[in-house]
């Protein structure tokens, strides 16, 4: 049951504090999970969470650190001495105590890691340090189950009690030679039906799906989320098991992910939140509104070719917003799904044969959506026909060229390897407005011939 944090129990936790209570404190925190903890000391000021970081056992705030927003951690970690942060990273796995390393300053991170209690994992640290975040070196576990393919099946079980305690959930067993080299996986089930005499090399499976250090973290989690992995193993330049990548690590890839796609379509440039600076805050929209203020220049300079057209024939004045809007609408759809394909790696077919189907999509579409406006302009709005006309082939032949914007963008920008989320926010919109303005009043003029 989901634990719900009210007033009445931040004023408790406030006042346990100014009374320096910290028995009652830690009894009425203990039971509560870590995620709500964290939610807990977002509500505190630095000082206060701070404190409750001191009161608490570190096999229990190491796992808060994980949950916490950005600012709130590196105030807490500012307020730490270089010894309390590394008992809080001893209390870790390798990767999430990588994370929090990487975020502190040369000088006190070289202080935690000498303060580390645990030569091997502070090794392990260093050494995932080492890989960039966005791959699987750089979100990878250095803890995980392996025996090699020449123990037999008991020696292959003692040692996999050993390797096992220091790890919170076993989700595969790997299998190396000699030199460290995968060679396959050991399934759980064979292990335990299997004489305990029988050598590993004659049970193993031999397929299996694994990643490079230097492959991007969202290729590993296309490869998981097509093979439905909960864990990848992750091998060197020669082969060698160096970690292993959880179903946890790349829920938070795909969060991150969609999350960096979502702005961009927004039209937000940079990685940021609502409680960032004002500051912050404008230098990630401002950069995508002056690109839409000037295509707003551009739209006001084309309709200003055909002023005299709009003088003559009022009525294309008054439909110049539902093109522009209609053909936005349609590039962005367009754009979308064409993105969202990209990012599954579901596409297929040539592009030839996708411009076939988009066109003829939009025709189906384009003709459905203008005979509606062409009746309802005509006995609604007593357009004259001609006008409805034009309006209703103009609106066919938007919809059209909107949707082959929208679809060949995103795959040009991927080819140009420019991440195609682009396409999906005010890039297209401002293009197809001023597309969808030009074509309007090109097929007035062509039609009414002023």
């Amino acid at each position: 049951m989901e634990f719900k944090i009210s007033k009445e129990f931040i004023h408790e936790v406030k006042k346990l504090i100014q009374e320096k209570n910290d028995h009652k404190l830690e009894v009425i925190l203990n039971d509560i999970h870590h995620a709500d903890i964290a939610e807990i000391l977002d509500e505190l000021d630095f000082d206060d969470a701070t404190y409750i970081f001191k009161v608490l056992d570190s096999d229990k705030t190491a796992e808060i650190l994980l949950e916490l927003e950005d600012d709130l951690r590196e105030n807490i970690l500012s307020r730490l001495s270089p010894k309390e942060i590394a008992e809080e990273l001893d209390e870790l796995e390798t990767n999430d105590a990588a994370d929090i390393i990487a975020e502190l300053s040369q000088e006190i991170k070289a202080e935690v890691i000498s303060e580390l209690q645990d030569v091997e994992h502070a090794k392990d640290i260093v050494d995932l340090l080492r890989y960039k975040e966005d791959t699987a070196g750089g979100i990878m576990h250095k803890e995980l189950v392996k025996v090699n393919e020449n123990w037999n099946v008991l020696t292959c079980v003692k040692e996999m009690r050993i390797q096992a305690e220091n790890i919170s959930r076993v989700h595969s067993i790997y299998v190396v030679d000699d030199e460290d080299r995968l060679k396959g996986r050991l399934s759980l089930k064979d292990l335990l039906t299997t004489s305990t005499k029988t050598a590993i090399s004659d049970v193993y499976i031999r397929k299996l799906n694994y990643v490079n250090v230097d492959a991007e973290d969202v290729e590993v989690a296309r490869i998981m989320q097509k093979y439905d992995l909960e864990a990848i193993p992750v091998v060197d330049e020669l082969g060698r098991l160096v970690g292993r990548i959880t179903i946890d690590d790349i829920v938070d890839v795909i969060k991150d992910e969609a999350d960096q796609d979502y702005q961009l379509a927004a039209g937000i440039s940079q990685d940021v939140e609502a409680d960032d600076s004002i500051m912050e805050l404008t230098k990630a929209r401002l950069p995508w509104l002056v690109l839409a203020l000037l295509g707003g220049f551009i739209t006001v300079r084309v309709l200003g070719l055909f002023e005299g057209a709009m003088l003559e024939h009022g009525n294309l004045f008054f439909f110049t917003p539902l093109i522009a809007a209609m053909a936005g609408n349609v590039g962005v759809q367009s754009s979308a799904i064409i993105v969202q394909g990209l990012a599954n790696d579901t596409l297929s077919g040539s592009l030839f044969n996708r411009l076939i189907k988009e066109v003829s999509l939009s025709l189906l579409n384009g003709v459905i959506l203008a005979t509606i406006l062409f009746i309802g302009s005509h006995f609604l709005l007593n357009v004259e026909v001609v006008i409805g006309l034009i309006v209703t082939v103009a609106l066919i032949s938007v919809i059209v060229i909107a949707s082959l914007i929208g679809t060949f963008i995103p795959l040009l920008l991927d080819k140009f390897g420019i991440d195609p989320a682009l396409a999906t926010g005010p890039f297209i919109t401002t293009s197809n407005d001023i597309c969808g303005i030009l074509i309007y009043f090109s097929i007035a003029k062509m039609i009414l011939g002023f």
